[in-house]
């Protein structure tokens, strides 16, 4: 799920390159960077999202993090659904939202202690982590890293203030430092393996240097 009115913004400005409709099949969270994902008739749209909704998609994401996780693992806990700011919900049927199944792999890539007291320890300790989320539920990483205690540096909503403020003014990178880098699926029309990828932004590229991370396979 995505932001509206970024949704639209995405979808306008490919409209206007290619001049022809797009249907959205992958979208981001507001602050995500990396694919989206589109198609050009609804039919394809249609059969893309099957294979979304039959988790047959591997989506893989880095993701700056606070601390130091362990170096792989499954988060295997359900979410509750959140609407997005579009959808109509009736008074009180958000309470009712049952928890959904939500399941996250990470891998950790690279590690840095840094000589810095951001909270009340002498030192910071930071990570880099490859995510592949299973299940596509609203803001699942940064709600999954969130609930393991190592939430993803730059989100204003599932992070910690203090380490976001310290990214901002030392790094000058305010960003939610979050980015879908690889989706690989079936083509729906001739059944070939596809991956779609995209590079980090230079914002967030810039910043693994930064932190002692050369040549990181990602």
């Amino acid at each position: 799920m995505v932001d509206k009115h970024e949704t639209q913004f995405a979808v306008q400005m490919l409209r206007d390159q290619i001049c022809q409709h797009v249907y959205p099949v992958h979208r981001l969270d507001r602050g995500t960077s990396g694919v989206l994902l589109f198609a050009l008739n609804r039919e394809v749209a249609s059969l893309l999202g099957k294979q979304f909704e039959a988790q047959t998609v591997e989506k893989t994401y880095l993701a700056i993090v606070r601390g130091h996780p362990p170096e792989r693992g499954t988060i295997d806990y359900p979410l509750s659904r959140q609407p997005d700011a579009a959808e109509y919900l009736p008074s009180g049927m958000q309470r009712e939202l049952a928890p959904q199944p939500a399941v996250t792999h990470y891998q950790r890539l690279a590690t840095v202690t840094l000589p810095v007291m951001v909270e009340r320890y002498p030192t910071s300790r930071y990570a880099l982590m490859r995510l592949h989320p299973e299940t596509g539920r609203r803001h699942q990483l940064r709600r999954h890293m969130k609930h393991i205690a190592h939430p993803i540096i730059g989100d204003a909503t599932h992070g910690k203030g203090i380490h976001n403020r310290y990214f901002k003014q030392t790094y000058d990178c305010g960003r939610l430092l979050l980015a879908c880098v690889k989706i690989a699926f079936i083509h729906p029309l001739t059944a070939q393996p596809c991956q779609v990828r995209a590079p980090l932004s230079n914002d967030f590229a810039s910043l693994l240097p930064k932190l002692g991370w050369q040549a990181i396979d990602y």
